[in-house]
């Protein structure tokens, strides 16, 4: 008996020593996850305000973003790291039109609606909600050279832009040259140099049109630079005419515009075979237009202000088919400005990679943007279909081979008409109705005509409609008096 109380005890030590064991390895694989958390490389810099998480060089300037990023100006403004500092040397709140006071909680009664800017501040809001995955960093002595392993081009960012358009089937890239340039303005003028015969070749100057209504800067652009190579030759409706587009006199360089910027249509060129055109494609995004199918021309122009809105980093590019128009307008580029700059092709190479990652999904930017601009368009056409006085362009739902299904028209400006016969020039008729638009002559249009954005702030589309509003009430008002305007 003795023995086998002995055993017993033997057996209870044993599986006592290994419980201890047990606990002991639990501890220690405890200590060893909380040493790895808080002593990794990622933890080592943590500040008591919980801030650092790893960064070193890069801290004191994400926490300067952070703290401006935090400021709240009532909804109606933003704070920017390079804002004009105040007596506390801190930048200030910058707002909205119509907004005033230290934290934009002023709003300024019977604003005058500014709705001329083609500003892309509609797409802000998507970005301040994915702050985080977009922001960019880069040190001091990122990219201090003239020229990066692509020359002046970043060879990852042409990547991930061909691979954009891929994505969304709105062009095809791979078979193309790109040029990347500082907006799409530096790009018009280095396509049509691209295009011209040499200024020491005996052959006459191009000529440079455009069918109205278009794009006043193809006009301005190609007239300030105007030289021995081109000039500006006005609207291809002078040059229809096969004989004279034919003649032996000067080439032709046609700017299309598609979709069409002010009134949203889909557009080809007018002189077709005579010309070389470039096709301005800055529109040609799901958030805008339908997509029916890649155009394929042979030069074609964007620009990352309206896939993305980030007008305020000047970028643009083109894909180019031919090796010697390429050639040309990178050397033009090159010798005006080196390129594009190199911290902003860093800034789009982030934009685009996130862009990317989230095509078709919750976070998808062409289905947030086609939300805003779709209900901005049936809120203008539901105010405007109440009054005689001024109609808007008709556009119908199209399939989209990016959504997969038919969507509603979300363009980025209202190509508004003035129908009564005393509103003969309409942009004074809206501005008397304080709201500040473009006149169509600027796009060689009828007075009749003028363009007003959708692409602002909500800020600014909610006084656009306020003024709307009051107009069509006004005018509803004099209808029933029986006023001669109506």
């Amino acid at each position: 008996m003795e023995a086998a109380g002995g055993g017993q005890h033997e057996t209870r030590r044993r599986a006592g020593l290994a419980l201890l064991g047990v606990v002991y390895s639990s501890l220690l694989l405890n200590a060893i996850f909380v040493a790895h958390h808080f002593l990794s490389p990622s933890r080592l810099l943590l500040r008591d305000d919980g801030c650092g998480c790893g960064l070193t060089w890069s801290l004191q300037a994400a926490r300067e973003a952070e703290a401006v990023a935090a400021v709240e100006c009532s909804g109606h403004g933003q704070v920017f790291v390079d804002g004009v500092a105040g007596e506390d040397g801190r930048p200030g709140c910058e707002c909205n039109s119509c907004f005033g006071g230290p934290d934009c909680s002023l709003r300024t009664p019977n604003c005058t609606a500014d709705a001329d800017s083609g500003n892309p501040l509609f797409l802000e809001p998507y970005w301040r909600r994915h702050a985080a995955a977009s922001a960019v960093v880069f040190s001091g002595w990122h990219r201090m050279s003239y020229t990066t392993t692509g020359g002046f081009q970043s060879v990852e960012l042409e990547r991930q832009i061909r691979r954009l358009h891929g994505a969304v089937g709105n062009a095809v890239a791979d078979d193309k040259h790109l040029v990347f340039a500082s907006g799409s303005l530096q790009l018009i003028n280095a396509l049509v140099h691209a295009l011209s015969p040499d200024a020491t070749a005996a052959s006459p100057p191009s000529r440079v049109v455009a069918a109205a209504p278009y794009y006043p800067a193809y006009r301005q652009q190609t007239s300030m630079f105007d030289g021995r190579e081109y000039r500006w030759a006005g609207t291809t409706a002078l040059w229809a005419n096969s004989s004279r587009a034919n003649s032996t006199d000067g080439t032709f360089i046609e700017f299309v515009t598609s979709p069409n910027n002010p009134d949203a249509l889909l557009r080809e060129p007018v002189l077709r075979g005579s010309a070389a055109a470039i096709v301005d494609h800055a529109y040609y995004w799901p958030h805008f237009t339908h997509i029916p199918a890649p155009a394929d021309e042979d030069i074609m122009m964007f620009t990352v202000s309206k896939p993305s809105g980030h007008a305020g980093s000047r970028f643009g590019w083109a894909l180019i088919r031919d090796d010697e128009v390429a050639k040309r307008a990178l050397e033009y580029l090159r010798d005006s400005n080196m390129g594009a700059s190199r911290d902003t092709q860093l800034r789009m190479l982030g934009i685009f990679k996130f862009m990317l990652a989230n095509l078709r999904g919750k976070d998808d930017i062409f289905a947030f943007g086609h939300d805003v601009m779709r209900s901005r368009w049936l809120r203008l056409s539901a105010a405007v279909s109440r009054t005689r006085r001024i109609t808007l362009q008709k556009i119908a739902p199209q399939y989209c081979t990016y959504f997969g299904r038919v969507r509603e028209p979300s363009p980025a400006y209202a190509w508004v008409k003035c129908e009564m016969e005393e509103d003969e020039d309409c942009y004074e008729a809206l501005l008397k109705a304080n709201i500040i638009t473009r006149s169509g002559v600027q796009y060689e249009a009828s007075s009749r005509y003028t363009r007003i954005s959708l692409l602002k702030s909500d800020d600014d589309f909610d006084v656009l409609m306020e003024r709307l509003e009051d107009l069509v009430d006004a005018d509803k008002y004099d209808d029933s008096n029986g006023s001669s305007s109506m």
